[in-house]
């Protein structure tokens, strides 16, 4: 089925993987963004016919209700991510990651569908076998992940809502970010040689860009079966602590050195197995493996290097 679907945040790391997928399905996509990041992640989507973009703000209720009227799918990916960003701009986390996604809530009918990526950091250390699934208590702490956790509870009174508790991602992406653990390790080792490590034996869940751009689709696909449920979204044999993540790294860079010491804390002390059975009971199968996206950065990184500042 052929939809007419709104991304809001659709030039950020996962909408500038995931639109133009969308538009290679024969989707009509319509882009909102503030672009904040000045990036021009989207500028490959302008020559396609069903591709529209729009800068402004999900803050907006005007902006939200005229593009909303028409559309038959809300992927809202607009927001301020993780523990760090949050921590430097509280006000706009909870306007953004919070009050806005109540707008939309309250301007959605009851006949479109919403597709939302919430967050597997508030399942914190799981059980006493560090364990989670669906069902687990979440146990959030930081800003990000608590206004996670009371947003999708009330996403999920929508009849057409799936929330997606996506994994730390990785991969390259036309808007890249390169502060996500894996790909943060990786540009580390590819250029620095070493990274120190807090907090080593610390387990996390990983999943692949390209695949939660996939399981977005595989929703659209297989709606009437998954609506109205929460799903992990990771990779099944990528439960890895920090350790065993240079470990693999080091597969591929040899002279990749990590050191252990206690020099941090993770805001939502994340160390957790998580579990991807109800996804993949639908039928959905990833694609991407952590060694095969750790290749990727590599080459990723031969061509982009963070140095705005530096003469090197």
């Amino acid at each position: 089925m052929i939809y007419n679907i709104l991304v809001t945040g659709g030039a950020g790391y996962l909408g500038s993987t995931m639109v133009p997928d969308l538009l290679a399905a024969g989707h009509k996509v319509t882009v909102l963004d503030n672009f904040m990041f000045k990036q021009t992640s989207l500028n490959h989507c302008a020559y396609h016919p069903n591709f529209s973009v729009v800068e402004g703000d999900i803050r907006v209720e005007k902006t939200m209700e005229t593009l909303m009227k028409n559309v038959d799918v809300i992927i809202p990916l607009a927001a301020l991510v993780g523990a760090p960003l949050c921590g430097l701009d509280p006000i706009g986390a909870t306007t953004i990651n919070h009050d806005a996604i109540e707008l939309m809530l309250k301007l959605l009918s009851k006949d479109q569908i919403v597709l939302m990526p919430t967050t597997n950091s508030a399942y914190g250390t799981g059980d006493k076998d560090n364990y989670c699934n669906e069902e687990s208590t979440l146990r959030p702490i930081s800003q990000y992940a608590i206004e996670k956790v009371e947003i999708e509870k009330h996403l999920m009174d929508h009849p057409n809502a799936i929330s997606f508790r996506l994994a730390t991602v990785f991969g390259m992406s036309p808007r890249m970010r390169i502060d996500l653990l894996v790909n943060d390790f990786t540009y580390r080792a590819v250029n620095d040689h070493f990274v120190v490590l807090f907090e080593s034996h610390f387990k996390r869940n990983f999943i692949h860009v390209r695949d939660v751009s996939r399981v977005f689709q595989h929703a659209l696909n297989n709606h009437d079966t998954m609506k109205g449920e929460i799903y992990n979204v990771g990779l099944s044999d990528a439960n890895v602590s920090k350790k065993e993540l240079c470990e693999h790294i080091q597969k591929q860079i040899p002279e990749f050195i990590f050191i252990d010491e206690q020099v941090g804390k993770d805001p939502d002390q994340r160390n957790y197995i998580v579990s991807n059975e109800k996804i993949e009971a639908t039928g959905f199968k990833q694609e991407f493996s952590l060694d095969r996206g750790i290749c990727e950065l590599i080459k990723g990184y031969t061509m982009i290097k963070n140095s705005r500042y530096g003469n090197v």
